[in-house]
């Protein structure tokens, strides 16, 4: 859903870096993958279109962190 984030910590050598991806439009969706040694953030559409793509080496991803936003009672999302 818009508003959701995922936020992605990396070792890059002597500091960490901080990464975001963010769902940005109403009915996008924030996916993450890990597969074959590396970690995959997308944002995807309603079908399942892929719209951007981040990708990290999973033994350099220290942290990764979802930030959902909170869902209000009555809502088509919480009814599921």
């Amino acid at each position: 859903m818009k508003g959701d984030w995922v936020e992605i910590v990396v070792d890059a050598g002597d500091t960490t870096r901080t990464y975001e991806m963010a769902a940005t439009r109403a009915g996008r969706r924030v996916e993450t993958q890990v597969r074959r040694g590396v970690v995959e953030v997308s944002e995807v559409t309603r079908n399942g279109s892929v719209v951007r793509t981040a990708r990290f080496m999973a033994n350099r991803v220290l942290a990764l962190v979802g930030h959902p936003i909170p869902r209000e009672e009555g809502t088509a999302e919480t009814a599921r």
